[in-house]
């Protein structure tokens, strides 16, 4: 699919019910090509339009202090100036980052990494439990401005638990620090590693963490029973099916 040609766009919207994007970028991608995408659902007669969000709740941040949301939130605001009828889920982050591009849990020292506070409740659902609830809004064309899921709720206090019944391991907390010396830290990794070009440079996952904590985009009021159908996995049954294939 070429993004660049507008009329390859429109025809491969014609007919749609919803337009489900899945992009993932920077601005060239998240605004400027999914500005094309919407435009071209437009054009097509398309009546609805499910965003890339995918992620906690951008809304309830400061502008600042996540680039890759600010650019959801600079799409938001096009799309919500638009002829079309649009539904952002929200899933806080996906549970299977956990021992990878989230490292709170760190098994070869046997540690709970956290920031802040050990019992602030955290959103967690995996990309499939996410997917199969984007597929089933996509169908439902009854869907609200926005739609909250989470697969697990769960503090650290809850994570420490949890991965040392599922690795049968005894961890402990590892608290680094309050709030203001972790964004401390992100300033000081954004400045000695930049990395503006990546999506997803070590200093972005940190501001996502570092939302997390702050309790600003905790997903209240969830969806879950929206749709009956699915069976969301919990933290301990991702963290089982890791070791499992380990």
């Amino acid at each position: 699919m070429n993004f660049n040609n507008k009329k390859e766009l429109v025809e491969a919207c014609l007919g749609g019910s919803c337009i489900v994007s899945t992009l993932s970028g920077l601005h060239d991608v998240i605004v400027d090509t999914q500005t094309k995408l919407l435009e071209a659902a437009i054009e097509a007669g398309v009546p609805r339009f499910i965003p890339s969000d995918y992620c906690i709740d951008y809304t309830t941040l400061p502008v600042g202090s996540n680039r890759n949301l600010d650019l959801r939130r600079e799409f938001q605001q096009r799309l919500d100036k638009s002829p079309i009828a649009a539904t952002s889920i929200f899933n806080g982050m996906f549970t299977d980052l956990l021992l990878g591009q989230a490292p709170i849990i760190l098994k070869p020292i046997k540690r709970i990494m956290f920031w802040g506070n050990k019992d602030q409740p955290l959103d967690f659902t995996t990309t499939d439990n996410t997917a199969a609830f984007t597929a089933l809004a996509a169908l439902d064309d009854t869907t609200p401005r926005f739609l909250k899921i989470a697969g697990e709720v769960a503090t650290i206090s809850d994570i420490q638990k949890t991965a040392s019944e599922a690795f049968d391991i005894d961890f402990k907390l590892l608290r680094l620090g309050g709030l203001g010396a972790f964004k401390n830290m992100i300033a000081f990794t954004r400045f000695v590693a930049p990395q503006k070009n990546e999506v997803f440079p070590a200093w972005q996952g940190m501001q996502y963490l570092h939302n997390m904590f702050t309790g600003l985009p905790k997903l209240n009021n969830l969806d879950n029973d929206r749709y009956k159908d699915i069976k969301w996995t919990s933290i301990k049954d991702v963290l089982k099916d890791q070791e499992a294939t380990s």
